[in-house]
């Protein structure tokens, strides 16, 4: 089985300041672990590509996407949220990122690979149609998503979300889209804090008390979702791949360990060879804890290369 490893030297470029967590040390650590244990050897490295302004307008509000290009500053920083800001190579980043997940559907629909990781930042599932939000510009996962429907005919797409919060952007894009079933288990109340409500129609919610641990987890993939995947039989399969709902993370208080990484990834690879020819693309969201990071993708990988 081949797994593609796309990323970018730009994504490591965008540079927020020494004490700001979403930092370039966690790609860092994310490729040391993977050298150190020889898991590189195994896989098909590749630069990512740009997307393109077409790619982001079939995504995002095409007035949204030119106002982030106009905002790109020179120097200094422009603050689009409070979390959320652009210094000055933050735009290259982001299109690599989202350029990154583009490359891999197309990758993996001309059957050069079979699944795909991709080791992106900024990250993207907090970004709506038409805002930036939770340090995310565009929203990287949906971008692949839409490109898979719109240039493949694809159509019905899993997207799984496991990061520590809420994937609101993601369920913004996609809340009126049949195609596409949005699954995000998060710690609730957590940023974004709104409440997102119960799941319904595509939409699945997850939520999770501050403390909960893989059990807990488990228990709601295993009632929730995975009964609603065998239903829907996608025919392509999304993680947004987020590593702050770890123990030692600091950016939230769920209590899940390496080990529930491994489970869950299994349980979706198992879907995806039932229903998807095996096309499975992870791409990064959260994990501020470099350590955790680390050893968490390197598990989540092996668990996709089935070694």
């Amino acid at each position: 089985m081949s797994t593609a490893y796309l990323t970018h030297p730009l994504c490591e470029e965008h540079k927020l300041g020494e004490d700001h967590p979403e930092s370039p040390q966690r790609l860092e650590a994310i490729q040391n672990r993977l050298i150190a244990g020889q898991l590189m050897d195994f896989m098909r490295w590749r630069e990512a590509n740009e997307v393109t302004v077409e790619q982001l307008n079939a995504t995002h509000d095409p007035n949204y996407v030119a106002s982030i290009f106009a905002k790109a500053p020179e120097q200094g920083h422009v603050e689009l949220d409070q979390e959320t800001l652009m210094m000055p190579n933050t735009l290259d980043a982001a299109l690599r990122a989202s350029g990154a997940v583009v490359q891999a559907v197309d990758m993996i629909m001309s059957g050069e690979v079979q699944n795909a990781f991709c080791a992106v930042r900024p990250p993207g599932h907090h970004a709506e149609y038409d805002k930036a939000m939770g340090f995310c510009l565009f929203n990287n996962i949906a971008v692949g998503a839409c490109h898979a429907l719109n240039q493949y005919g694809i159509e019905r797409i899993a997207i799984v979300d496991f990061d520590v919060h809420h994937g609101n952007g993601t369920e913004d894009i996609f809340k009126n889209d049949p195609r596409v079933l949005y699954a995000s288990s998060y710690q609730h109340p957590l940023f974004p804090y709104p409440d997102p409500g119960a799941s319904h129609d595509n939409i699945i919610h997850m939520p999770l008390e501050k403390g909960s641990k893989g059990e807990d987890f488990r228990a709601a993939y295993e009632s929730e979702l995975f009964p609603a995947l065998e239903a829907f039989k996608p025919q392509l399969l999304m993680i947004s791949a987020g590593f702050d709902a770890l123990a030692e993370d600091p950016m939230g208080q769920l209590r899940l360990r390496e080990d529930d990484i491994v489970w869950v990834t299994e349980k979706l690879m198992d879907v995806a060879e039932r229903h998807c020819e095996g096309r499975v693309i992870s791409v990064l969201e959260g994990g501020y804890n470099t350590d955790a990071l680390g050893r968490a993708v390197f598990s989540h990988l092996k668990a996709m290369m089935a070694l």
